[in-house]
Order: structure tokens, then sequence, then C-alpha cells
């Protein structure tokens, strides 16, 4: 299991969208996206460290679990191919054909289909014993390669960002804005951060999904700011928002999908027609990745 410590460098770009232009702020977007073109996004970041401790504890595979779109699961399975380690994935719901799922089976990951009720069973304290059985010695993923590695290793995005701010013509930035799922990549950057920037999470599911609370747990009650940004409900989508992606990739050329990236942009917008930042404000938004979710949509 070698070759995924050397991280890809992700391009810092300035993001000139019409709707800013008004408000004086500026915005750079880190194309985690670019990275890869199946370990992409902020999933790389998040699997580092279990990929490690995997490693060092000679693990035989590597088991989590997700949707049958998950991205998590698409980087894990992708990853066990390219670095030579087995993978097994535990899905919500039942068999569903998707592209995801076609390339979850095609890169040799083992799954199973573990119905609804069983699915929400994933936070119960017994939920691993039974699949520790079946695949003994694995090391286990916590759902979207969330908790305290995954933290770890989202913590080194920012120093992907500050490496570039010259190529701005950026000294400094204000902010980070970013989707969050689970919130591991928003705790990440705020531990690397300790309160020098500020870091805004736009929530791409509701708030009774328990995120505010896991934050608090991985990263303490300070150094960022949440924002409701699922509108309605995770993986809930609507024509106002894919209409605002369309335009912002039109203008932009940055492609950005409807559960993270869009919500994300378009919860950022409201804020800024808001008057949430002064005139002179330098965000840096963070593109999570997730392009191969979008298939899902098509």
């Amino acid at each position: 299991m070698t070759g995924f410590d050397t991280l890809p460098n992700a391009p810092l770009q300035h993001l000139a969208l019409s709707w800013l232009r008004p408000f004086g702020v500026e915005l750079a977007v880190l194309r985690l996206d670019l990275i890869d073109p199946l370990i992409s996004g902020n999933k790389w970041f998040k699997l580092l460290e279990h990929l490690r401790l995997a490693r060092q504890v000679q693990a035989p595979g590597i088991i989590s679990l997700g949707g049958a779109h998950s991205n998590h699961l698409h980087a894990l399975a992708a990853a066990g191919k390219r670095f030579g380690f087995a993978t097994a994935g535990l899905l919500r719901g039942h068999f569903q054909d998707t592209a995801t799922v076609r390339d979850l089976q095609a890169f040799g990951m083992h799954l199973h289909w573990l119905g609804y009720a069983g699915y929400r069973a994933r936070h119960q304290p017994d939920f691993w014993q039974p699949w520790q059985v079946q695949y003994p010695g694995w090391h286990c993923v916590p759902e979207g390669g969330g908790g305290p590695l995954g933290v770890k290793g989202c913590a080194l995005i920012v120093e992907q960002a500050r490496a570039q701010l010259a190529s701005l013509g950026w000294a400094d930035y204000d902010a980070w804005w970013l989707a969050a799922g689970t919130g591991t990549t928003l705790a990440g950057l705020v531990l690397a951060e300790g309160g020098a920037h500020q870091v805004h999470g736009a929530l791409a599911v509701p708030l009774d999904h328990g995120v505010p609370a896991q934050l608090r747990a991985l990263a303490g009650d300070s150094g960022y700011r949440l924002y409701e940004a699922s509108r309605g409900g995770f993986a809930k989508v609507d024509e106002a928002l894919l209409a605002f992606i369309n335009a912002c990739e039109a203008e932009s050329g940055v492609p950005l999908e409807p559960l993270y990236t869009g919500k994300a942009l378009l919860a950022l917008r409201e804020q800024v027609e808001a008057g949430a930042f002064a005139p002179g404000t330098r965000l840096i938004f963070l593109h999570s990745g997730g392009l191969q979710g979008r298939r899902g949509f098509a």
C-alpha cells in the first residue's frame, strides 16, 4: 500500500463571478477537483491517515460505507485498485444500478447492501462487530472518511492554499468558504488555521443531522461559522439551484455539482448579497470535488 503519501497539488485560481463585483468581494477557488481523476477532491485528504494506519497495522483491507452515488466509496475503491489493497463497501438501501456502483464493482470493491434500517444503525456502538468478524483485521473507516483521522488529513489542505497566495497577488486572505457534509473537512481547516482565519461552512445536510455537535467534538466551539444550505434536505435539488450552477459554470468554466459545491456557492451569494462581507474581503472557496456524482443527475 504505497504511493498515496505524496499528495497531488490543487491549483488556486481567481474565481471572478459577476454577482461578486457590486460588493467588492474577491474570491479564489482551491481546485481539489483537479488533483486526481478518480481519488478526487477532499477524499484523498480524508483517506490519507486511514491508509497510513491500515498500512502500519498491515490490515488485509479497508471497509467503509456510503450511498449508491458515494464520492467517498468511489475514491476508496479507486485507491484500493491503484495502490493494491482490498476494499469492501456497505451501501445504503437496496441494489441500485448507478454509474458509481458500476465503478465500485469494476474497481474490485466487495459490495453489501444494508437496506435502509440496516444503514441507519451505523451509529450504534456494535455496528462494526459482524463486519469485523466477516473481514477479520480489516481497517474500518467511518462514513465519509470522518473522525479524527480524516480531520488530520484535511488539515493539510490549508498548506496547499497558502503556498499559492503569491500567484494570485494576495499577501493574505480573510476566510474560507466550503460545503459541510460530515464536517470533517471543515474541522481540519479550523484546526490548521488555529484561529488565524475564519472558516465558513455551508451545511449540505439539515441541522438535525448532527453536524454542529460533531464539529464541537472535533474542533471545539470557535474559529468557524455554519450556515443552513441544504435547501430542504441532503440531495434535495431544485430548479433555482440548477439554474445558478449552470450560470456560474458558463461564466467561470469551473464545474460544480448540486449536492455540495453548488449549494455552498449559492449560499455564499446569498450572504454576500446580504452584506455579510465588507468590500475588499478575500475569500477562498474550497472546491471539494464530487463531480463523479453528477452522473446521478444526468
